[in-house]
């Protein structure tokens, strides 16, 4: 018999209570909880990359996705409920008893949502309850799609709305909050059942014309790019991190 027998037979179980005792340290073992996540937007252009990229992360468990509208999509591990974003009880009564995470993507446009004030309702109070909500199930980490320009001090109503938001947030003290500040986002809205946005149409086509003048933090970034930094850097995350629009672009 060889000595590279001698050691591997020195290492195997030889009986009955050898492959107990086998058994019982692996049983032993501290295995590592699977994440249970929600995802707000669901129906949006970076919101559903958020939740197929989570839907094939192994180590999540569980994705709870709160949308306004029947969200088409099937899978062992996704929770859909339709929820009145403009009734905190709503949003907290989707959500499961133990979260860890909530990614935030709710968003639209004045012009879509008909008002200042309503444009404010969906981007700032229903983001933040969501967030508030998720933190009450245990959440202690957030991800929230912003955009580029966002601060609660600008004169651009738009921008001071998600810098408002930025900043409440903030207020909220979690373990991380990790914010993408995307340009123009690259998508088929129509596909989605979205209309098209004009400003997104224009400002692509004039991203191509000027090509490499346009500089990396301003040029119109996919979406899918967007949602990826989000699901690489949320799970790692301290304090409040911001991802600019260049830091997204792929290199």
């Amino acid at each position: 018999m060889s000595p590279m027998q001698d050691r591997a037979d020195a290492t195997a179980p030889t009986g009955p209570k050898d492959a107990d005792a086998a058994g019982a340290a692996e049983l032993a073992k501290p295995r590592q909880r699977t994440r249970v996540v929600a995802v707000a937007g669901a129906t949006g252009l970076v919101g559903r990359e958020l939740l197929d990229g989570l839907l094939h992360d192994a180590s999540v468990g569980a994705v709870h996705a709160l949308v306004r509208r029947p969200l088409p999509h099937q899978h062992p591990k996704l929770a859909v409920h339709l929820v009145d974003f403009h009734d905190p009880k709503s949003v907290a009564a989707a959500l499961p008893h133990t979260l860890d995470e909530a990614y935030l993507a709710l968003g639209t446009t004045i012009a879509a949502a008909g008002s200042r004030t309503a444009f404010r309702a969906i981007d700032h109070d229903a983001n933040l309850a969501v967030a508030r909500a998720a933190m009450s199930a245990g959440a202690r980490r957030i991800a929230l799609v912003s955009a580029l320009g966002a601060d609660a001090r600008s004169r651009v109503f738009y921008n001071r709305v998600k810098g408002e938001l930025e900043d409440a947030l903030a207020a909220l003290r979690c373990d991380a909050l990790v914010i993408a500040r995307p340009s123009l986002l690259v998508g088929d809205r129509p596909a989605l059942g979205q209309p098209e946005r004009p400003g997104e149409r224009w400002g692509l086509r004039l991203s191509r014309a000027l090509g490499p003048l346009v500089p990396r933090g301003w040029r119109p970034i996919a979406a899918a790019a967007v949602a990826r930094a989000l699901l690489v850097r949320l799970p790692t995350a301290q304090g409040v991190e911001r991802l600019s629009s260049g830091d997204m672009q792929p290199r």
